[in-house]
């Protein structure tokens, strides 16, 4: 549904975008994360037909994103950018009727098609409130209820949950969720890594224009474990019990932190069971053993070195 070939984009000696290749599916929610200035928004704007590439190719559905094609790229999509837009003197059902109209939406099915966006963003109940008064969760639920008006098979959101509260966030994410599962192909950048580990198929990390790492985030976790890491705790001797696991087969470090003692094995050679056997046999009382789950802000953290232009 969505492909770039060695998609680049130069400002003057700065390369904002560098030989980019992406391929999205049909149906797929993509997430998109990289630090500010690695290229994330360059590449919306360039699928949205805002910004043309200094050379390489895009394609939405078939169609080469250009100025040829590009009033029926626009018909496919949907993009929300990370700013609400200077429509803040309208009430929200003026406001959709605006866009509306601009989609050349017209008589008894404008009414019907505004009445299900607002319905299906649950701004039915703000349809006469100015937007301008509307809370910034509220203008983001807005401002995808009015790229839905044509139904598009593709959204593009730059930074759709920046700026809000946890509950907009939610409410945002429930909404995505909803969207993705009408079939809608969504490519999304957040800074909110852990709402994409819960919302995205597949996630693609970009660093100074190129693609660091696609795939799903499962793959993506897996990449950046660098040995396990357990957290240990004993009831008393604790300084006795570091020395021990210090000394066994296996075990890179062992430090107590936080009145627990984090343990980092081996890749391939740690053995968890050995550690709480040899513990036991030699007297602790063992309260705890778990291993430290690699989340997604970890692994960015880890597999980018925070470069940008």
């Amino acid at each position: 549904m969505i492909k770039t070939t060695n998609l680049t984009k130069q400002y003057g000696s700065l390369t904002a975008l560098d030989n980019l290749n992406l391929e999205i599916d049909q149906g797929d929610c993509f997430g998109f994360i990289g630090p500010n200035g690695a290229g994330k928004t360059t590449t919306i704007k360039i699928l949205a037909t805002l910004l043309r590439p200094t050379w390489g190719e895009a394609k939405i559905d078939g169609l080469s994103v250009g100025p040829v094609h590009a009033r029926e790229v626009r018909s496919v999509i949907g993009y929300v950018p990370d700013y609400f837009g200077a429509y803040e003197d309208m009430v929200v059902r003026e406001y959709l009727e605006f866009f509306a109209a601009a989609y050349h939406i017209h008589g008894k099915k404008r009414s019907r098609v505004i009445g299900d966006v607002l319905e299906l963003t649950d701004l039915g109940y703000k349809q006469d409130a100015e937007v301008n008064s509307l809370s910034r969760g509220m203008q983001q639920r807005l401002s995808l209820a009015r790229v839905l008006l044509h139904d598009p098979k593709v959204l593009l959101l730059d930074e759709p949950a920046s700026g809000l509260d946890p509950r907009a966030r939610i409410e945002i994410r429930e909404l995505l969720k909803e969207l993705h599962r009408m079939g809608k192909t969504i490519l999304i950048s957040s800074h909110i890594l852990l709402e994409l580990a819960d919302l995205c198929d597949n996630v693609g990390i970009i660093e100074r224009g190129k693609l660091a790492f696609v795939g799903t985030v499962g793959e993506i976790l897996d990449k950046a474990r660098v040995g396990t890491i357990l957290h240990v705790a004993v009831s008393a001797r604790q300084a006795e019990a570091v020395t021990l696991i210090t000394g066994l087969d296996g075990v890179s470090a062992a430090e107590p932190k936080d009145g627990r003692i984090r343990v980092t094995l081996a890749p391939e050679k740690g053995d968890a069971s050995m550690i709480a056997q040899r513990l036991v046999a030699d007297g602790f009382s063992l309260t705890r053993l778990e291993e430290e789950k690699v989340d997604l802000e970890t692994a960015f953290m880890r597999l980018t070195r925070g470069l940008v232009q």
